[in-house]
């Protein structure tokens, strides 16, 4: 009987409501945009959301707007000046967005090759190039991704200045691509020696841009908390409810394919800690060689 009564509930749900999975609320705004950092290409990304953000406008009745910047400080400021109401972000960037654009974490991203929210930072170097070790760089040309970027920038920069590197006087040219795709392709095409990015980003562009084959891994960084999707602490609150319990309930396979993710995860803030402190660890260790 009380397995009827909910497919009853059920039922009277999906008439009042069609396809929608939350009813909009009166308090919503009538459209909403969503920021994404620039991992790859525009119409890399565009394909990697286009699944996710059609899926959000049908749960929520609400008209979403795809937003992509050109760097990863564009999707902050966008936020921060009210532009956009919720945004994928890397580790870094969301801690950067939560100081200056009061952004809350809702959900974190699985990624299709892990259990738990989580990646992993890797030194990458073309095959064939015979650069194996950071030694073998010395010299060469290397590419950050963006200054807000986890693995493109934050992680090398603390390995780099825990084992003494100065990246300007090391290597004979830097620079930042803008973008973990950039990057990766830079290198494939030899206009680089050698870049930082990471196992996600790396793993959704092999069978369709590069080759596994292709590269040497140099160095892998211990596990770092996944990319997200935040909101901004200003919107209502039964959206943000809204939009968290639709983003959990995200499972259509193309979509999630085109991500390269399993699914999403509620996570807190907390659990970003790790990388405030190497933030702090990262400014510590640059004043500390200054005055030097």
């Amino acid at each position: 009987m009380k397995n009827k009564c909910i497919q009853i509930t059920l039922t009277l749900c999906l008439v009042l409501f069609g396809n929608s999975l939350y009813a909009k609320e009166s308090t919503w705004p009538d459209k909403i945009s969503f920021g994404v950092v620039p991992v790859a290409g525009s119409s890399s990304m565009k394909k990697m959301f286009s699944g996710l953000t059609s899926y959000l406008e049908k749960s929520l009745e609400i008209k979403i707007k795809l937003q992509m910047a050109g760097d990863y400080t564009g999707v902050i400021s966008a936020m921060q000046h009210k532009h956009i109401e919720f945004a994928y972000l890397g580790p870094k960037s969301y801690v950067e967005a939560a100081k200056r654009a009061g952004a809350e974490v809702i959900v974190a991203e699985v990624s299709s090759n892990m259990d738990t929210p989580g990646y992993y930072g890797l030194i990458l170097s073309k095959k064939g190039s015979g650069l194996h070790t950071i030694e073998s760089l010395k010299g060469k040309r290397w590419a950050f991704t963006s200054s807000n970027s986890t693995s493109g920038t934050l992680l090398p920069m603390i390995y780099f200045l825990k084992v003494g590197i100065q990246p300007k006087e090391y290597f004979s040219k830097v620079l930042y691509s803008g973008g973990h795709e950039a990057s990766i392709l830079s290198l494939k095409a030899g206009r680089i020696d050698a870049i930082a990015t990471n196992t996600l980003d790396f793993s959704r562009g092999v069978g369709r841009h590069w080759k596994k084959d292709d590269f040497n891994i140099i160095r892998t960084s211990q596990m770092i908390p996944s990319s997200l999707i935040a909101v901004r602490s200003d919107i209502p609150e039964t959206l943000k409810v809204a939009l968290k319990e639709a983003l959990l309930s995200y499972k259509e396979k193309e979509g999630l394919s085109k991500m390269n993710i399993k699914r999403f995860e509620s996570v807190k803030d907390s659990q970003y800690d790790s990388i405030r402190e190497l933030i702090v660890m990262k400014k510590n260790w640059k004043n500390n060689h200054a005055k030097n």
